[in-house]
C-alpha cells in the first residue's frame, strides 16, 4: 500500500490525474498541488491580449471621429443648401459623397428637416410656380422636374394636384406667342416646329397638336383681315 500511494504521487508530481482515494488519506493534498501547478500554468496578462479589444479601447477617438466627420459633412451640406433649395434625396446624395455612414446622415437630415433647412412640399411647390409661370410648362413637364430632383411621389402628387386643368389655355397661349414668328413658313412646317416646341415643354400630343393648330388659325385669319390699301 505505501508503494501505491508512492507510485500515486509521483504521477502527480508529473502533472497527471491524481487518484483519489475513497476512504480519506493523504491524496487530497496531492489533488491541492495539482490544482496550484493549473493555476500556475493560467496565461499571464499579456498572453490574455487579444486583438479584437482594439476597437473596445480605441472607441473614445472612433466616437470623436465620427462626430468630425459628420460635423464637416453637416456644413458642406449647408453650404450647398446656401446656394440653392435642395430635396432630402439630393441632401442625401450629398452627405453620402462626404462618405457619411447611414446613421449619422440619417441624422443630419433629420435635424436639418426639423429646422425647415430641407422641406420637399415647400421645394415642390416652388419648382411648380418657375414651371408654370416663368417656362410655360404642362403638367408632364412639371412632374418629370418633380420625379428628377428626388421628390417623394405622394408629395410630388400633391402638389400637382393643386395645378389647375388648364394646360390647354396655357399651351394656347404660348403657341400664340410663337406663331408670329412663323408667318412665313409653310403652315405644315409651321405647325410642326409649333407642335414640337409644345410637346418639348411638357404638353401632351393632343394638346400641343389643338394648341399650335388654333394659334396659327388665328394667325391665317389676323392676316387675311389685313387689307392695304
Amino acid at each position: 500500500m505505501t508503494a501505491s500511494h508512492g507510485g500515486e504521487r509521483s504521477v502527480a508530481a508529473d502533472g497527471l490525474a491524481p487518484v483519489i482515494p475513497l476512504f480519506g488519506g493523504s491524496e487530497p493534498q496531492v489533488a491541492a498541488r495539482s490544482v496550484s501547478r493549473a493555476e500556475a500554468a493560467e496565461p499571464t496578462e499579456a498572453e490574455e491580449w487579444h486583438p479584437t479589444w482594439v476597437a473596445e479601447h480605441d472607441s473614445p477617438d472612433v466616437d470623436e471621429a465620427i462626430a468630425e466627420a459628420t460635423d464637416l459633412a453637416e456644413k458642406a451640406l449647408l453650404k450647398k443648401l446656401r446656394a440653392r433649395s435642395l430635396s432630402v434625396s439630393e441632401a442625401r446624395a450629398v452627405l453620402r459623397e462626404r462618405q457619411l455612414d447611414t446613421e449619422a446622415a440619417e441624422r443630419v437630415l433629420q435635424s436639418l428637416e426639423e429646422y425647415g433647412y430641407l422641406d420637399d412640399a415647400a421645394l415642390a411647390d416652388q419648382l411648380i410656380h418657375s414651371a408654370v409661370d416663368r417656362k410655360d410648362q404642362g403638367r408632364q413637364a412639371i412632374a418629370q422636374t418633380l420625379a428628377k430632383r428626388g421628390i417623394r411621389r405622394d408629395i410630388a402628387d400633391a402638389a400637382l394636384a393643386t395645378l389647375p386643368d388648364d394646360d390647354a389655355e396655357r399651351a394656347l397661349e404660348f403657341a400664340r406667342g410663337k406663331a408670329r414668328s412663323l408667318s412665313s413658313v409653310e403652315r405644315e412646317t409651321a405647325l410642326r416646329r409649333l407642335t414640337g416646341q409644345l410637346a418639348r415643354r411638357g404638353y401632351r400630343g393632343s394638346v400641343a397638336m389643338a394648341a399650335a393648330r388654333a394659334a396659327l388659325d388665328e394667325q391665317d385669319r389676323g392676316a387675311a383681315g389685313v387689307r392695304f390699301r
